[in-house]
């Protein structure tokens, strides 16, 4: 491949002689260099993917799970990771110095992580630290950047999951008076709450405005939530669950913690991607489930639950648009560049950003 195809398809252009292909051709190459590269080819897929990906994937689950089976196959020289950005930065924190973890699509990130940057991030902190001294300890959801992960690692905190989040901030909690919990608002506000922190005991910081946003005494501040969220989980309402209640009075409501708070509050039942699948997958034939997550992964469910009644709580919900950059022509654009000795979008974490990150992730794995 010359230097300017090269060029394109980093930025989302694919060379013709992958564009000029159909998609069963398409399929039978990356069915056949699967087959050529054999364990040295590793293709961990993320729920929310597409089927046309997750086809080929050797492994389907959440994030850090996807990285942890990464590091587990030491055989697989290429990690091709589908997913987003930070995902294939977890995997390259975990797996050997042998081992690549490529992104097959540069564009595929996570507006959630992006919400947090490293520079606002140690700015907030500062800040943070001259309002209430050493008192508060850093929690960031694995949904964040490595720099982030490495800064809270390095600060004596550590990564939560939204399965693990109500376990992960009672313990912070234990350990210092307070929290900051970065970078998804609402997963840590549903956590908190859960847990009896009152809601005149969260503040948020907004970076934008390099300013903590809190009504009364800041000595009663217990949790600290950075001003991010995830733009679907976001994007389901109140309005949503009344419409469903009104003309599906028998179907349960199920969403991720990461939507809004009056929406977790108005479910039937909330958890992470893991817990909506396994509440769908032993649910009776014949029950009917509303689900608040992402539309690829609902999909996804219907396909594979046609004794039951599953629709979207936002009928009107797109697919994340970065986790949808992964797609069939982008894959095989990779494997096809493995094939030729020159692989590219190889995701790196530099040591001392990865040591920071092992730090925030050991001790969550400590605790769970």
């Amino acid at each position: 491949m010359g230097l300017l195809e090269e060029l394109t398809a980093e930025a989302g252009t694919l060379p013709e002689y992958i564009t000029s292909l159909t998609e069963q051709e398409m399929e039978m190459r990356v069915r056949e260099i699967k087959r050529v590269l054999g364990e040295r080819l590793f293709i961990p897929g993320h729920h929310y993917q597409k089927d046309e990906v997750i086809q080929f994937a050797d492994a389907v689950g959440d994030s850090l799970q996807l990285a942890q089976i990464s590091s587990q196959n030491s055989e697989a020289e290429f990690i091709v990771f589908c997913g987003v950005h930070f995902m294939a930065e977890t995997a390259d924190i975990l797996t050997g110095d042998h081992q690549q973890v490529i992104l097959p699509d540069m564009r595929a990130g996570c507006s959630m992580a992006d919400m947090a940057d490293i520079h606002q991030t140690e700015r907030a902190w500062a800040k943070l630290q001259d309002y209430f001294g050493d008192t508060i300890i850093p929690l960031t959801y694995v949904n964040s950047t490595a720099a982030i992960k490495s800064f809270v690692g390095k600060n004596g905190g550590a990564t939560v999951t939204s399965s693990n989040a109500h376990k992960m901030v009672k313990w912070a909690l234990g350990e210092k008076e307070r929290i900051l919990f970065l970078p998804d608002q609402h997963l840590g506000r549903n956590t908190a709450a859960d847990l009896g922190v009152q809601e005149s005991e969260m503040a948020v910081w907004d970076p934008a405005l390099n300013s903590l946003i809190h009504e009364g005494e800041m000595a009663g501040i217990k949790v600290i939530l950075w001003k991010g969220h995830c733009s679907v989980h976001e994007n389901f309402t109140e309005k949503n669950i009344e419409q469903v209640r009104n003309t599906h009075p028998d179907m349960k409501i199920i969403v991720h913690p990461e939507c809004r708070r009056e929406v977790v509050e108005k479910s039937d039942m909330n958890g992470s991607t893991k817990f909506i699948i396994e509440t769908i997958k032993n649910a009776p034939g014949g029950s009917q489930w509303a689900i608040g997550t992402e539309m690829n992964l609902v999909k996804r469910l219907i396909k594979e639950h046609p004794d039951k009644k599953i629709i979207s709580l936002n009928p009107y919900m797109c697919p994340c648009l970065t986790m949808n950059r992964i797609d069939l022509p982008h894959l095989l654009w990779s494997l096809e560049n493995i094939m030729e000795k020159t692989p590219q979008n190889i995701i790196k974490v530099g040591k001392d950003v990865s040591d920071g990150a092992i730090l925030a992730l050991d001790r969550m794995l400590a605790r769970v």
